[in-house]
């Protein structure tokens, strides 16, 4: 809410409305009202564009107010920290999204199943009933595992080096639960590594 309003501010000290200053932005006006709304923030990719426009730092917007140069080293910190803590809620709320995701999956994938073990029917109705389960169970597991290529980081054992593995390194490794057992870019050495949200 706070950066909400700052932007409003900066904007109306700039003289544009929000329409005028979506259009410098190449969004909508509606992006815009969200962020003033404190409904969303502003997309990294136009992030320094705005600031452009505004005439205000990144360090600004993120802290909602425009920072004296005493406190500045301080509130860059503190967002930092903030902008951290932030990804780490979200990575959270990615991995059990990935759980629900991979349960709704089977679900989907043994209902076809169960009704074409039980019910009469013609062999090819059975493969195509079978066969409607598992196309979007497949579906369904490759944003699951895209979830949890990307959410949080994976711990080397050996060197300790935390880092965001490729989608096709996470969709090959042989794994427990989240623990996986990969190269580590850092020491070239492969060992289970486990999923950590902190780097």
């Amino acid at each position: 809410m706070k950066i909400g309003k700052f932007i409003a501010e900066c904007r109306k000290k700039k003289n544009l409305t929000q329409m005028q200053l979506a259009q410098k932005l190449g969004i909508t006006d509606r992006a815009v009202s969200k962020w003033e709304n404190g409904r969303s923030m502003p997309d990294s990719s136009i992030m320094l564009d705005l600031c452009c426009l505004l005439d205000i730092t990144v360090n600004d917007l993120l802290s909602g107010e425009v920072i004296i140069m005493n406190d500045y080293n301080k509130e860059m910190e503190n967002n930092l920290l903030e902008v951290l803590k932030q990804k780490e809620e979200s990575d959270r709320r990615l991995l059990t999204l990935e759980w629900v995701i991979a349960i709704l999956s089977l679900i989907v994938l043994f209902v076809p199943i169960f009704i074409g073990a039980l019910l009469p029917m013609e062999e090819w109705q059975r493969t195509v009933l079978t066969f409607s389960g598992l196309i979007p169970t497949i579906v369904g597991f490759g944003f699951a595992l895209k979830i949890e290529q990307i959410a949080g980081y994976y711990k080397c054992k050996n060197c300790g080096h935390t880092y965001v593995p490729t989608y096709k390194a996470v969709n090959l490794a042989p794994h427990m639960g989240r623990t996986r057992y990969m190269k580590c870019p850092e020491c070239h050495k492969r060992t289970w590594q486990k999923k950590v949200i902190t780097k």
